[in-house]
């Protein structure tokens, strides 16, 4: 009833900027706090920046001053819009819904832990 969909990734050379965006699907209700993750080849998926219902904002230090995560709630959409774009920051990048009410037959649910399928960012010259 709920589903994720990232887009905007794609290749740039460092110095460059991509606006990554996440629609939320499905007969959503509302939407708790929203993340973006990314993992890169060999390693674990990590959290980048996170958002919280309230449009408060927190991120992990590398990205600090380059990467901004926002959030349209009349569009069930949220966005990270990257930029100084460093060779470093190839991964795949997912977006994360902690949790989202939904309707379904007359009723509205609470579901959680909802993932995207990923979109490929990739750094280089």
């Amino acid at each position: 009833q709920v589903q994720l969909v990232e887009s905007g990734g794609g290749l740039v050379q460092p110095g460059g900027s991509l606006r990554l965006s996440c629609k939320v699907s499905g007969s959503v209700v509302s939407i708790n706090h929203m993340a973006w993750y990314r993992q890169a080849p060999g390693k674990e998926r990590d959290l980048v920046a996170h958002i919280t219902n309230g449009g408060l904002t927190t991120y992990i230090d590398d990205v600090e001053g380059r990467f901004t995560i926002s959030r349209v709630d009349a569009k069930n959409t949220m966005y990270l819009q990257m930029n100084d774009l460093k060779p470093e920051d190839t991964a795949v990048y997912y977006c994360h819904v902690d949790k989202a009410i939904y309707t379904s037959r007359g009723h509205d649910y609470e579901g959680e832990d909802y993932w995207g399928q990923g979109t490929q960012v990739t750094v280089s010259s």
